[in-house]
């Protein structure tokens, strides 16, 4: 028989296993659906958070604030500089008679009124390409070493205590997630210790026969495998449920805030990435311990 034709016979026989006991196969299976669904939900929240956050707070700007005796010219030059940096979406020019109308429009005229003349400088507000805290403080050091640029205000501490915060939850969620993937290979592993007990008698016939240690633990490992990958459907089924559940709240909130924001739902990549991690899990589950009962049978 072919190696694929092995694992065939192996993966029928798991799959039959499994079926025999729909109940327990069921609330296992239950078990590392939720255990999975807690930090799956939690970094879909986190960036759902981050992307809510990013749209309600506006983006960040930085502002280029020119020498008070600065021509047109340098103006023009650093104009002709913004637009040729990769790592600029967009830059607009304020003159500084602008600059003082828009200060005198809020409410400032009377002071505006009593002063001798404009002191505000020429600036430019520039829009970079991305929200990297380390983006910014690059381009700051880039600009504020250009001829004639006096100051260079970057918009960006709420982006920094942002990704601070961001990362913090990032960080917790994943301590939890390898806490919780323990846990299952853990239930995986004694979920197999007692289908290896009860099926003593028949591994030692097919020792007697003839069976390899590879050819008894195949069937096993299946087994392990399928029940990750049947919880692994399962917490994509309460990641679902939770999204659906929560994305009018969330829409209402939005609204209140004079914002368009609908919850995104984790797609094709992501989902395929939860059900490989946690097949993985199980697999690895059943092969510690079939290799310990296999072992001690010895």
């Amino acid at each position: 028989m072919t190696w694929l034709g092995e694992h065939f016979l192996a993966l029928r026989s798991a799959a039959r296993q499994l079926g025999s006991h729909p109940l327990g196969s069921l609330l296992t299976a239950l078990v590392i659906g939720i255990a999975l669904a807690l930090p799956a939900g939690g970094l879909l929240l986190l960036d759902n958070a981050g992307r809510a956050l990013g749209e309600t707070s506006g983006r960040p700007e930085i502002s280029i604030f020119m020498n008070e005796k600065a021509d047109r010219a340098a103006s023009d030059e650093i104009a002709r500089r913004l637009d040729n940096d990769p790592r600029v979406a967009s830059q607009r020019f304020v003159p500084r008679d602008e600059a003082l109308k828009q200060l005198a429009e809020s409410g400032l005229a009377d002071v505006i009124n009593d002063l001798p003349g404009n002191p505000l400088p020429d600036a430019f507000v520039v829009m970079p390409k991305g929200e990297d805290p380390v983006l910014f403080n690059d381009l700051r050091e880039t600009f504020a070493g250009w001829p004639e640029v006096a100051h260079v205000q970057l918009d960006s501490a709420w982006i920094e205590r942002l990704h601070a915060m961001l990362e913090l939850g990032r960080q917790t969620v994943m301590l939890l997630a390898f806490l919780l993937a323990s846990a299952l290979v853990i239930v995986t592993f004694n979920t197999i210790r007692l289908q290896l007990l009860t099926q003593r008698a028949e591994i030692e016939v097919s020792r007697l026969l003839g069976a390899t240690d590879r050819y008894i633990r195949r069937p096993f490992l299946w087994q392990g495998a399928l029940q990750g990958l049947l919880g692994g459907f399962i917490a994509w089924a309460l990641l679902g449920a939770m999204i659906s559940a929560l994305s009018e709240p969330v829409a209402r909130l939005a609204n209140s805030y004079g914002a368009m924001f609908t919850l995104q739902r984790p797609d094709a990549l992501q989902v395929a990435a939860m059900l490989g991690i946690v097949a993985a899990l199980g697999l690895l589950g059943a092969l510690l311990s079939a290799n310990r009962h296999l072992r001690l049978a010895d």
